[in-house]
């Protein structure tokens, strides 16, 4: 019943930047924690960078001091902006959100489609 879109991917040369967005919509009474994750081929999924509802953001080693997640409460939307872009960096990018709908007794765990960022010369 929650819907995420991912937009924002493309191709960037190394040391490039790119903002990657994450829309959520359906009939979302909270969204906790917004999280987004990659995953490069032939490698685990792995947690990039995640804002809670109330507290600090935390980020994976590898982006610590380039990228920054954000989010927009109004507009039930998370962004991901990425500095000083790697070529390691290439991956399909996916917005996570836990969000609790309308109705709902407990939260449960959403997934957008993926946005391939891609970082080469």
């Amino acid at each position: 019943q929650v819907h995420l879109v991912e937009s924002g991917g493309g191709l960037v040369q190394p040391g490039g930047s790119l903002r990657l967005s994450c829309a959520a919509s359906g009939s979302i009474f909270s969204l906790n924690t917004m999280d987004w994750y990659r995953q490069a081929p032939g490698k685990q999924r792995e947690l990039v960078a995640t804002i809670p509802g109330v507290g600090s953001t935390n980020y994976a080693n590898s982006v610590k001091g380039r990228f920054t997640i954000s989010r927009d409460n109004a507009r039930n939307t998370v962004y991901l902006q990425m500095n000083s872009l790697k070529p390691e960096d290439t991956a399909v990018y996916y917005c996570h959100v836990r969000a609790t709908v309308f109705g709902g007794r407990i939260p449960s765990d959403y997934w957008g489609q993926g946005t391939q960022v891609t970082v080469s010369s």
